[in-house]
């Protein structure tokens, strides 16, 4: 594994235990709060994304004027900030239904999974299906 892959691959996690640790400054300072939000924003959906990469990669849009690299980059950032977002929703609700909610505990725990995630190998995506060249001939039931 290359330095420069690693450093990609544990930037996520780092981000968030330095959020945990800001998590001990004043509740005004500024390094918290955007140590905080930028954790809970890409954190956890930016390692879930890399495992799935190769796998989202098998399913590029069609070559076009550089579509295919923009959409990709977009469909990754997008991912990244909608599965954040949706595991801190699910974080900070199942604490709240066993009547343990912190924004500590919302922290550690996702620190906790998107290091577990940031461990994790990249997924192999099948190859799509081929799709028939012809339509179905006459009188056949589909």
């Amino acid at each position: 594994m290359r330095p420069r892959s690693l450093a990609f691959r544990l930037l996520p996690p780092l981000v968030g235990w330095c959020a945990v640790v800001a998590a001990a400054l004043q509740a005004a300072s500024p390094l918290r709060t955007l140590l905080v939000v930028a954790f809970l924003l890409a954190g956890p959906g930016a390692a879930v994304v890399r495992v799935c990469a190769p796998a989202l990669r098998r399913y590029r849009a069609s070559e076009h004027d550089g579509f295919a690299r923009d959409s990709d980059l977009l469909e990754q950032l997008v991912l990244t900030l909608f599965l954040s977002v949706s595991a801190a929703v699910v974080c900070a609700t199942a604490l709240l239904a066993t009547g343990a909610f912190s924004g500590l505990r919302v922290l550690m725990l996702l620190a906790a999974a998107t290091t577990l995630a940031a461990c994790c190998p990249g997924l192999t995506g099948r190859a799509p299906a081929a799709r028939a060249s012809s339509p179905p001939k006459k009188g056949t039931v589909t």
